[in-house]
């Protein structure tokens, strides 16, 4: 027995250390090297060092001796020109953007052109979040159950098609429809950001995201500049093609996008899944990591129930507030920019709306170059509003950057109450939207990290349909309350963003950090924090 186990001391030990790889977890206490043990080779031999991509040799390795998450997969290959194609083609998508802010241009010019009450005039506007709010639910089951790029595409193409279709409206019951249509197309375009996150690693994850914001906020710019070249000239029909630009692009290069690896493997396609994991290490120049794929445990994809397990009850219904508050504030404040620009200040409102009252229930006012100009300057708080979301969301995280952004717009809002000229009201509306945008583009950053890949299209689309609740009921809050009361109207506003300060803090889940779930029949968060005591071998 003591010979035996002399004999095995004797075994000579050659190592092999992948340059490069990334580890697989902290807790694994694995650091890339290998130790194989062969007879009759000579002690004295040295540790071989092997250069990226370069494969181990046949006699040293066993192929099943490791295996590989997609996680792993997205992290060791990391951020590349894969990515920075991917961030343009989705910010596309994104960019519908145009398709929302054409609703503050084109409602009073509706309104003087056809000579509508104001009622029609929101109505206007809330049909189309009516639309949004009805298949946004839809298009996050229809990701979850056929794929994240099947969704996006039949989404984008609705819209594109329905919104070009609205430019040749005759009368106000066509536009009405249309319009509708086309909300039901834009409830499906925020799972552009579902198949965006589950491409990106985990640090660069909230940076990303947030920086495709920046094509909603380059897609409102946009279209009030287009609104101030189009609409002298052209009038409104031109104004509403047009806008239908950005999606038009995007259905010319969605043939590039690729399926979501998350969800092939999820749905039993490991080798689709493979492919594309090889793919994106070719175009960013990375190596792929060692071992066989693992395939992760079939389950039911998209079903609404696991949006209440034990584990998401609470993170469901505060998110499900949270969207509300962001949709019903954000859009609140770009309706009441144009009403407040057009009475000249906020002390003004009252007393002009009832001066109209004693004229007539039709009269109305077009959009002057000064509003335009105005507009155009509140539209660009949204780039503020990123820079400062991008610099505080990994420092202080993600619940505590969505209650900070609902904090100021409520201050703001407060501060409107006050009897302040055109240039203080500028300047508290630029400072209103830039955070209420953050806090808005913070959500969007943290539901699809909260939630596991086989709910995660479906919880952010029915956070999504919660939000255009909000965006449906701000109009009659924006532009009738506003006739009775602008001080009331400025009240809810900021009362509804306290209480979502509260709900963004009460939270129970912090994803700052953390990697994507992949199974819902874990703990949250146990692919990355706890994958070592789980590992092979």
């Amino acid at each position: 027995m003591e010979e035996d186990l002399f004999q095995l001391k004797q075994l000579p030990v050659v190592k092999f250390r992948r340059t490069g790889e990334s580890s697989r977890s902290e807790e694994d206490g694995i650091s890339g090297e290998h130790e194989v043990q062969i007879e009759g080779v000579r002690t004295e031999l040295e540790p071989v060092e092997l250069g990226d991509g370069a494969a181990v040799p046949k006699e040293f390795a066993n192929p099943t001796d490791d295996t590989f998450m997609v996680e792993d997969a997205v992290e060791a290959i990391g951020f590349g020109k894969f990515q920075w194609k991917l961030s343009v083609i989705t910010g596309l998508a994104w960019a519908n953007a145009m398709e929302m802010m054409i609703l503050s241009i084109l409602a009073p010019q509706l309104h003087c052109e056809w000579r509508l009450p104001s009622w029609q005039v929101a109505l206007l506007t809330s049909v189309v979040f009516v639309g949004m709010m009805s298949s946004s639910t839809l298009w996050g089951n229809i990701s979850d159950q056929y794929g994240r790029k099947t969704g996006l595409k039949i989404s984008v193409l609705w819209t594109l098609y329905y919104g070009i279709l609205s430019g040749f409206a005759p009368i106000y019951s066509w536009i009405l429809v249309l319009r509708g249509l086309v909300g039901f197309g834009i409830g499906g375009v925020p799972q552009s950001v579902t198949l965006y996150a589950e491409f990106l690693p985990m640090k660069a994850r909230a940076k990303c995201i947030l920086l495709i914001e920046v094509f909603w906020a380059l897609g409102t710019v946009f279209e009030v500049l287009l609104a101030v070249v189009v609409m002298p000239t052209l009038g409104w029909r031109w104004l509403l093609i047009l806008s239908a630009l950005p999606l038009l692009l995007f259905a010319g290069l969605c043939f590039w996008l690729p399926e979501s690896a998350r969800y092939d493997v999820l749905s039993g396609n490991q080798e689709k899944a493979l492919a594309t994991l090889k793919r994106i290490a070719t175009e960013n120049g990375a190596p792929m990591p060692l071992g066989k794929l693992v395939v992760s445990r079939q389950e039911d994809r998209g079903k609404m129930r696991d949006l209440f397990t034990p584990h998401f009850r609470w993170t469901t219904l505060l998110l499900w507030f949270i969207w509300f508050s962001n949709a019903f504030s954000y859009y609140g404040l770009v309706l009441l920019t144009t009403e407040f620009f057009q009475a000249g200040d906020v002390c003004s409102i009252s007393s002009r709306r009832q001066e109209v009252k004693a004229k007539c229930s039709l009269t109305c006012e077009y959009l002057t170059e000064e509003d335009y100009t105005d507009l155009l300057w509140t539209t660009l708080s949204e780039f503020p509003g990123v820079l400062v979301t991008l610099w505080i969301i990994d420092r202080i995280g993600r619940k505590k950057t969505m209650a900070l952004s609902f904090l100021v717009f409520s201050f703001c809002s407060l501060l409107l109450f006050l009897c302040v000229g055109r240039n203080v009201l500028t300047v508290l509306l630029f400072i209103a939207r830039a955070f209420i945008s953050g806090g808005f583009q913070a959500a969007y950053v943290y539901t699809p990290e909260v939630y596991p890949t086989a709910t995660r299209a479906l919880g952010l689309g029915t956070c999504s349909g919660m939000a255009r609740v909000g965006a449906l009921i701000t109009p009659f809050i924006a532009q009738v309350m506003l006739e009775s009361s602008v001080y009331l109207t400025l009240l809810v506003y900021s009362g509804c963003c306290l209480l979502a300060a509260l709900a963004s803090c009460f939270l129970p889940i912090e994803t700052k950090g953390r990697g994507l779930q992949e199974s819902s029949h874990k703990e949250w968060g146990q692919e990355m924090v706890g994958r070592g005591s789980h590992s092979p071998g």
